[in-house]
């Protein structure tokens, strides 16, 4: 009888032990890291309200702020309600975008826990966030010019159109992208999911908008530099939320990404500030914080597979690149106001492609073996430019039709006499400075 007892104890742990194996515990210092890289992504959101909101005009600042903090409001809805499983769902319609009922309203995972410990909540929320962030992007490129309406309905649209697809592509596990080549499309934390497609799009919508009312002619001064400068601080700490979290764990992979986003920020401010001071002998603050910018913007994409040496060398090309394209722009003459596609659009194409040419020797080593023997540079390299191109194009033709719906039957410039007075009385009622004078 004991040992039939015995035999049953046995088999009862064995199955215990099955069932254990199967359901993933949680992993406490991975989840709490998540939960901490989300809320610094979220910390994004106001940090880029305040970097965008000081730079323009002092009668559209609160009107430009809300560009951003809107976003917040109307992306998380969309990502709990259906977004999230547009992005990570399984492929419906030829892989042009993911399904799957259960995760509308994230219904069907109140329970799950994901392969590396993190519940699928702390995840789903994480991801959220940089469906909030990307449309606000876009928002500096037409700044000081477009109706309030017709920008919370074109976010909704673009997010479910043009961003649920390319994330699609991109990171969930069936996407094409993310299965071309050997170990697919190189984007880390966004280079192209967030910052290519913002800024393209965003440079899509100014120009077909056109120019703010007396650009390029006359002067449009930033209302308070000051708080540029704090928005860009705040980017900057936010962004080890979005780079290092990235890795969905945290461990030797997060500690590599953070450490390349932090050289990458600091050689872009450097280079511009060289820049500036052997070319007008004075370094200014706003040139500062656009070097931060263009150097966290191109090692997004390369946060996880490039040593500090190449994420310091993408920071100083990007800060190079970006403050030549901002001296074309003016050129061009086309009003990118806040220059989203000079600093993002461009910052984020450089950082896609350029990371090949500094990807960790280990990366290329797992990619040859997954290949079956052998995968160069060259090879990863024509993934990367192709995963660019697609997205490029993908954005354009998306932004171009939206932005031409939407104003046809919505409106989305403003009005001579509401630029004349200013967003934040025309679609707010509102003034950010009180009784000072809002030109």
């Amino acid at each position: 009888m004991k040992r039939i007892i015995s035999l049953v104890f046995l088999m009862l742990g064995g199955a215990m032990s099955a069932f254990a194996a199967e359901t993933p515990e949680i992993d406490s210092g991975a989840t709490a890291w998540m939960i901490t890289s989300t809320a610094l992504v979220l910390l994004m959101v106001p940090g880029l309200a305040m970097f965008y909101g000081g730079l323009v005009r002092s009668k559209n600042v609160l009107g430009t702020m809300m560009h951003s903090f809107a976003a917040m409001g109307v992306m998380s809805v969309l990502w709990v309600v259906v977004s999230y499983s547009m992005c990570f769902g399984d492929n419906v319609l030829g892989g042009w975008i993911g399904w799957n009922s259960d995760y509308l309203f994230l219904k069907g995972i109140d329970d799950s826990i994901m392969s590396g410990g993190v519940p699928e909540y702390v995840f789903s929320m994480f991801q959220g966030k940089f469906a909030i962030i990307t449309p606000a992007l876009i928002a500096g490129a037409f700044a000081e010019r477009v109706s309030f309406k017709g920008y919370i309905i074109f976010i909704a649209a673009w997010g479910l159109l043009i961003y649920n697809p390319l994330c699609h592509w991109v990171w969930a596990e069936d996407g094409f992208l993310f299965n071309l080549g050997a170990k697919g499309a190189i984007d880390f934390a966004g280079g192209t999911v967030v910052h290519i497609s913002a800024g393209v799009s965003g440079l899509v919508a100014a120009i077909y908008l056109g120019a703010r009312r007396g650009y390029p002619h006359r002067q449009m001064r930033p209302n308070n530099l000051v708080m540029t400068l704090m928005g860009g601080g705040l980017l900057w700490v936010g962004w080890f939320g979005f780079n290092a979290g990235s890795s969905i764990s945290s461990g030797l992979g997060t500690a590599q990404a953070l450490t390349a986003t932090q050289v990458a920020a600091a050689m872009g401010a450097i280079t511009w500030m060289i820049i500036e001071g052997l070319l007008h002998g004075k370094a200014t603050a706003l040139g500062f914080v656009s070097g931060v910018l263009a150097g966290l913007v191109a090692v997004t994409p390369a946060a996880g597979v490039v040593q500090p040496a190449g994420a310091m060398a993408l920071g100083m090309i990007a800060s190079i690149c970006c403050y030549y394209a901002i001296v074309i722009k003016n050129k061009l003459g086309y009003d990118d106001s806040l220059d989203a596609f000079g600093i993002h659009g461009l910052g984020g194409i450089i950082g896609a492609i350029a990371l090949t040419f500094f990807i960790r020797e280990s990366w290329m080593n797992e990619a040859a073996e997954l290949a079956g023997g052998s995968w160069s540079m060259w090879q990863q390299l024509g993934v990367q430019v192709l995963a660019v191109v697609i997205a490029i194009a993908y954005a354009v033709v998306g932004t171009l039709i939206l932005v031409f719906l939407i104003d046809k039957i919505f409106g989305f410039k403003s009005t001579p006499e509401e630029e004349m007075q200013g967003l934040d009385h025309a679609y707010h009622g509102e003034r950010g400075y009180g009784m000072l004078n809002p030109n």
